[in-house]
């Protein structure tokens, strides 16, 4: 049977935990206790991103606090405070009327506009290329051109999230989002939904715990919690789009940090499970480029393989399945100096066991990496990010020695993001790969290829953002010749796209 997560019993739990926390907050409004106000990410963001900060406040998603070197990236003009800082008072207003909102106090935020919103992500695209993966194509990002791999255009919603941030107390905080993706498969579903607590800290050592549906803190690219959005261009880099189909866990996350003298450090540590099939869409597609996310009951779609695989695993791949319950974990320690840089180091093994399946042919996989991350403040308008990510995944029984499926992995890219008066300009150059040794996997699976990327933003009112993006993609994999009847087996794929992002 699989163990999948239930969007039914997730959703009506929510709701039954919505109802009740509306009710005491009813209660609690009229209170007067005083406490010390202590921020709180309303993302459920670590404490330490300034050992591996995200990018910096926007329009489209709600600032983090972030203390250290502060980020030389785009801030939204006129930004309302995010709702950890925003002193309400009992007298607030709920959204769109002149009632006093009783769900809203200066330790709590129930209701407010603070605390739920919508982004919604319009997009004009014009790309050429081979069929896009989604399609069951070679192709490497989520567009494709016509039906002679010309370019060809479309303009469409993208997008459309809904973010729920309650704060309850000064210290306990939670993050509910939605998300109707327009390539994806199961268009609208649960994205993310955990608990942050994050206590004052009153000695040298402080504390964080989150719990819940949730991504790791592995991308430098993307804001923690909110939607989970780039903020500096269209696409992220093909480390961090993978991290964003495929590594999505259900876990328990406590963080301390501490300093040493003017060292601030960050160790973090986490069990998790609802990730067994981590490294399927690496090993059978590899890597691509798209702004796809994995959801509480994702499928992505597999291209073609060999004649034994196409028996032995279903067409598509589950994100969040637990095929074998074998809890796996990850860990990640932070390093900010007193200079403008920070350094971070992250192991995950969601120690899938790779020879067990379900009935609907879904398997474990035995997923394993390295990741490190590097930001640093060039100037005070110019910010530089680095990832490097590196490791393996097996699947299936042991055949002459190697199990069915054996893939290493490899990528990293380099960022640079200018300020220039009301535009950022982002540029950004990386390269991938794997290798293929599994005993069922066809000779020259492996893949190499490298992308640049270029992307423009400006803030044009408090609530809208556009962006504008060039990326090309070229890839060398033998798969397109042997499994999917190409010519070649090197594709070459220009993508252009403009983007608003409309916040309400």
């Amino acid at each position: 049977m699989s163990s999948r997560l239930n969007p039914s019993t997730a959703l009506s739990g929510a709701a039954s935990g919505l109802a009740l926390t509306l009710a005491m907050g009813w209660l609690c409004a009229g209170s007067t206790a005083q406490a010390q106000e202590t921020p709180v990410p309303a993302q459920g963001a670590a404490a330490d991103q300034a050992a591996a900060p995200q990018p910096a406040p926007a329009a489209d998603q709600p600032p983090a606090p972030q203390p250290g070197p502060a980020p030389a990236q785009p801030t939204e003009a006129h930004q309302s405070p995010p709702s950890d800082q925003q002193a309400s008072t009992p007298t607030a207003k709920l959204p769109f009327t002149n009632i006093n909102n009783p769900f809203v106090n200066e330790h709590m935020d129930l209701l407010s506009t603070n605390s739920l919103w919508a982004l919604f992500d319009e997009r004009l695209v014009v790309a050429n290329g081979q069929p896009s993966w989604l399609s069951r194509g070679e192709g490497k990002t989520e567009f494709q051109g016509n039906s002679k791999g010309g370019y060809g255009a479309q303009l469409s919603l993208n997008e459309a999230d809904v973010v729920y941030e309650p704060r309850f107390t000064d210290s306990l905080s939670a993050n509910i989002s939605w998300a109707w993706q327009n390539h994806h498969e199961n268009r609208m579903d649960l994205m993310e939904a955990f608990l942050n607590y994050l206590p004052p800290q009153t000695g040298p050592v402080g504390f964080q715990l989150r719990a819940g549906l949730m991504w790791p803190e592995i991308s430098l690219e993307h804001t923690t919690g909110g939607a989970w959005s780039v903020v500096n261009t269209i696409t992220p880099s093909a480390i961090n789009t993978w991290v964003g189909e495929e590594v999505k866990v259900v876990g328990i996350e406590p963080t301390l940090r501490f300093a040493l003298g003017d060292q601030n450090f960050t160790t973090t540590a986490a069990v998790f499970e609802f990730n067994d099939t981590a490294g399927t869409l690496l090993s059978f597609r590899g890597w691509a480029l798209d702004t796809l996310k994995a959801t509480a009951t994702s499928d992505f779609p597999l291209p073609n393989r060999s004649p034994f695989l196409d028996r032995a695993q279903q067409n598509a791949t589950e994100s969040t399945d637990n095929v074998d319950h074998n809890p796996g974990w990850y860990a990640r320690a932070a390093w900010a100096p007193p200079w403008p840089f920070g350094l971070s180091v992250f192991y995950y093994d969601n120690r899938g066991n790779p020879q067990v399946f379900q009935s609907d042919l879904q398997w474990g996989w035995r997923t394993r990496f390295w990741n490190v991350g590097l930001n640093a403040d060039l100037t005070p308008t110019t910010k530089l990010l680095a990832q490097g990510m590196a490791g393996s995944t097996i699947m299936g029984a042991d055949t002459d020695g190697e199990p069915w499926v054996h893939t290493n992995y490899q990528s990293a890219y380099v960022l640079i993001t200018q300020k220039l008066g009301p535009w950022s300009v982002t540029g950004r150059a990386e390269t991938f790969a794997t290798q293929e040794h599994g005993s069922e996997m066809p000779p020259g699976s492996g893949e190499n290829g490298w992308a640049l990327t270029a992307a423009a933003r400006i803030n044009l009112t408090r609530n809208l953002t556009f962006l504008a993006e060039a990326m090309n993609v070229e890839s060398d994999r033998d798969n397109r010749v042997t499994l999917g009847d190409l010519a070649s087996p090197f594709e070459s794929q220009t993508v252009f796209q403009f983007s608003l992002r409309y916040r309400i």
